[in-house]
């Protein structure tokens, strides 16, 4: 929870340092194209969604900054025995450079973030085995890593793809080497999971 007030407080002060630069408010929403990083596993991606706000703050020389509060649902199939979703509160700060067209503002895009879960459900099926795993024993709740994209701004609206490589890590040691135990092919060399893959989100500007 501390971690969570943390982020809460942290967006709160960006968007009050940008207030005087008559920042630009909006509603942002999306689609998520995870991957799940295992050694030595096939991880299928799936389809998670995002919603939020945000605000955007134009620069000189061409510069805006955009930090965004943004609920993520994200998740993953971990071979055929082990689905994952989590939902996240992220705090992304985008840095955007782009020149002004009049009607329309390309971008290129980077956006270190943060990120604390509030949920998450394992669910384990294997002969003899089935259960959800909805506790936060063994997992970890904050994440980190940054996106690398382009975007256009158009009237008041907004488009951003980007790909974002994610350095967290959702299990701790002892709840790495549970799982292990129960699927054998996860091996004990392999890294334990984390979120990355394609975004794509579009945002409105009142």
């Amino acid at each position: 929870m501390k971690r969570l007030f943390m982020m809460v407080v942290a967006a709160l002060f960006l968007c009050g340092i940008t207030a005087s630069a008559q920042p630009k408010w909006g509603v942002t929403a999306g689609l998520n194209f995870n991957t799940s990083k295992f050694t030595d596993v096939d991880v299928k991606a799936r389809t998670g969604w995002s919603a939020g706000a945000t605000c955007l703050v134009d620069l000189p020389l061409g510069f805006s900054l955009q930090p965004s509060l943004v609920y993520h649902q994200k998740g993953a199939n971990i071979t055929d025995n082990i689905s994952q979703n989590v939902g996240y509160l992220e705090l992304p700060v985008s840095v955007q450079w782009g020149p002004d067209l009049l009607i329309f503002r390309p971008f290129l895009d980077v956006t270190p973030y943060i990120g604390y879960a509030l949920s998450s459900d394992t669910k384990v099926s294997l002969p003899g085995l089935n259960f959800d795993w909805d506790s936060w024993e063994g997992k970890k709740r904050f994440e980190y890593g940054v996106g690398i994209g382009a975007g256009v701004n158009v009237w008041r609206l907004q488009l951003i793809a980007r790909y974002n490589w994610n350095f967290g890590s959702l299990y701790n040691v002892k709840g790495w080497d549970d799982i292990k135990d129960h699927i054998p092919d996860l091996k004990r060399g392999s890294e334990s999971e984390h979120f990355g893959g394609v975004t794509l989100s579009l945002a409105y500007m009142f």
